[in-house]
């Protein structure tokens, strides 16, 4: 029982480090303007993220079936890099919507001045 909890844990811990990378190359593309790439980064993030809550998921319902595991300080730091990451995730997605909205507000306006002859 104690390798699945590592291998679990380690699980958790990979894939919410590699949605880390791509909400962090998403950032990236925010920062020149590439909301559509930064859109796509967070897609492929949310899917990580996705498989990592699952594997924990997956081990929950094992103890709530009566499957004792113990305590592991790894699968707890596994938890909190998890939970640290979907908050990541969530404020990036915020971020980019943000951003975009402002882009898309500085472009309008940009347009209504080149378009005024008065100045």
């Amino acid at each position: 029982m104690e390798d699945e909890v590592v291998t679990a844990a380690m699980q958790i811990i990979m894939k919410s480090g590699d949605a880390r990378v791509l909400i962090q190359d998403a950032l990236d593309a925010v920062s020149v303007q590439n909301f559509q790439l930064a859109k796509e980064k967070l897609v492929e993030g949310q899917k990580e993220m996705t498989a990592a809550h699952s594997i924990q998921t997956d081990m929950i319902q094992g103890e709530a079936r009566g499957e004792s595991r113990g305590y592991s300080l790894l699968f707890t730091h596994a938890q909190d890099t998890l939970m640290t990451i979907y908050s990541e995730l969530y404020l990036s997605k915020k971020m980019v919507s943000i951003f975009e909205s402002y882009e898309a507000r500085f472009q309008e306006l940009l347009n209504k001045f080149k378009g005024d002859t008065k100045v």
